[in-house]
């Protein structure tokens, strides 16, 4: 594919971004999406349109309110920019086919998540439900077969062991999600979730340096990192999980 086009769904890549925005700071309070419109979250100032640019605002604004001068969380520029970059991957990697759109949609839905748990320490149950639900749906009327359901159950199999085994260690909202991986990535959702906790234990170790024994007691989200594990399984899963098993 041409590399221009990618390049050109930056734009509404951004403007998904600003949306997904709006959804991770809402849905986790039980607000509508839709009224009012965006308003700073500090002295709820309607935000006029040319001040809510996906990331050209926030370099304007130098990340501060116009009206009242409060920081704006880098979570916005960052859940926008990640959405632009993942939207043109997603074009680029798939081309012009009805899997790019479960791609994209499948891509957005983890930078909600990412961002509500990183924000609210929660995986919304209105979002991740749903969105397994239509993945599992779609996956298998795309690719007819009975792998995705499987790997569904399989990889929220695991990761609700996991759950039992280990209390507090992560949330029935990280075994929903897991149900949500599998059903878009297959078999690749090992992958997916070797690569998860792997990242995961960057975090953890240095909260272990940090902290002692102590960080025992620290929560980690572990959202976040299932989903960059997904991103890997979904731009490369197949390559790596044919690389593994070729040495066997």
């Amino acid at each position: 594919m041409n590399v221009a086009f990618p390049i050109l769904m930056l734009l509404p890549g951004l403007a998904l971004g600003s949306f997904l925005n709006v959804v991770a700071a809402r849905v986790p309070r039980h607000e509508s999406i839709a009224f009012p419109g965006s308003h700073c979250m500090s002295c709820g100032h309607a935000i006029a349109w040319y001040d809510n640019v996906p990331l050209v605002s926030y370099i304007v604004l130098r990340g501060r309110c116009r009206n009242c001068g409060s920081a704006i969380g880098l979570r916005y520029p960052a859940v926008e920019l990640a959405t632009a970059l993942l939207v043109s991957g997603c074009v680029w990697k798939f081309g012009l086919h009805l899997e790019t759109l479960l791609a994209v949609f499948f891509s957005a839905v983890l930078v909600a998540i990412s961002a509500a748990d990183l924000e609210h320490r929660i995986v919304p149950n209105v979002i991740v439900l749903p969105a397994a639900v239509i993945t599992l749906g779609a996956q298998t009327a795309l690719h007819l077969s009975f792998e995705w359901t499987i790997a569904a159950f399989a990889a929220s199999g695991f990761l609700l062991l996991t759950a039992l085994l280990y209390p507090g260690g992560m949330g029935m909202g990280d075994v929903k999600l897991a149900f949500l991986l599998g059903a878009m990535l297959g078999r690749t959702v090992a992958v997916a979730l070797a690569a998860g906790m792997i990242s995961a234990l960057v975090p953890s170790i240095w909260l272990f340096i940090r902290h002692g024994s102590k960080a025992r007691k620290m929560k980690i989200p572990f959202a976040p990192f299932l989903a960059l594990g997904a991103i890997v399984a979904l731009f490369a899963g197949k390559e790596l999980l044919d690389a593994y098993l070729s040495f066997f």
